[in-house]
């Protein structure tokens, strides 16, 4: 793999390392809480772990692919990795 590729699933491990923590932190929070605030929590977990999973399955892609379609998977990945974080942003932001 290239410098520049092996730079970019780095960073994208750290991050979804980061989401990881955020499930966890969300699954301890929700065994906090009443039963309705509960399925909230869960729901936003499950939102959390679908983006997550997508953005480990490109980069997965990302990292078999040859060194000329690795950059025109990179925006995919991108846009995968945008979504995860829109969805961790808006957990964080519900059940502060």
């Amino acid at each position: 793999m290239s410098e520049q590729r092996d730079a970019f699933v780095q960073k994208l491990k750290a991050k979804i390392d980061e989401w990881n923590a955020e499930i966890d932190r969300l699954n301890a929070k929700a065994e906090q809480v009443g039963a309705e605030a509960k399925m909230e929590y869960l729901q936003q977990v499950e939102e959390i772990k679908k983006h997550r999973d997508d953005a480990l399955q490109k980069m997965e892609q990302l990292q078999e692919a040859g060194e000329g379609a690795w950059e025109d998977m990179k925006s995919g990945v991108e846009m995968a990795v945008d979504s995860m974080v829109q969805a961790a942003k808006s957990a964080r932001e519900r059940f502060k």
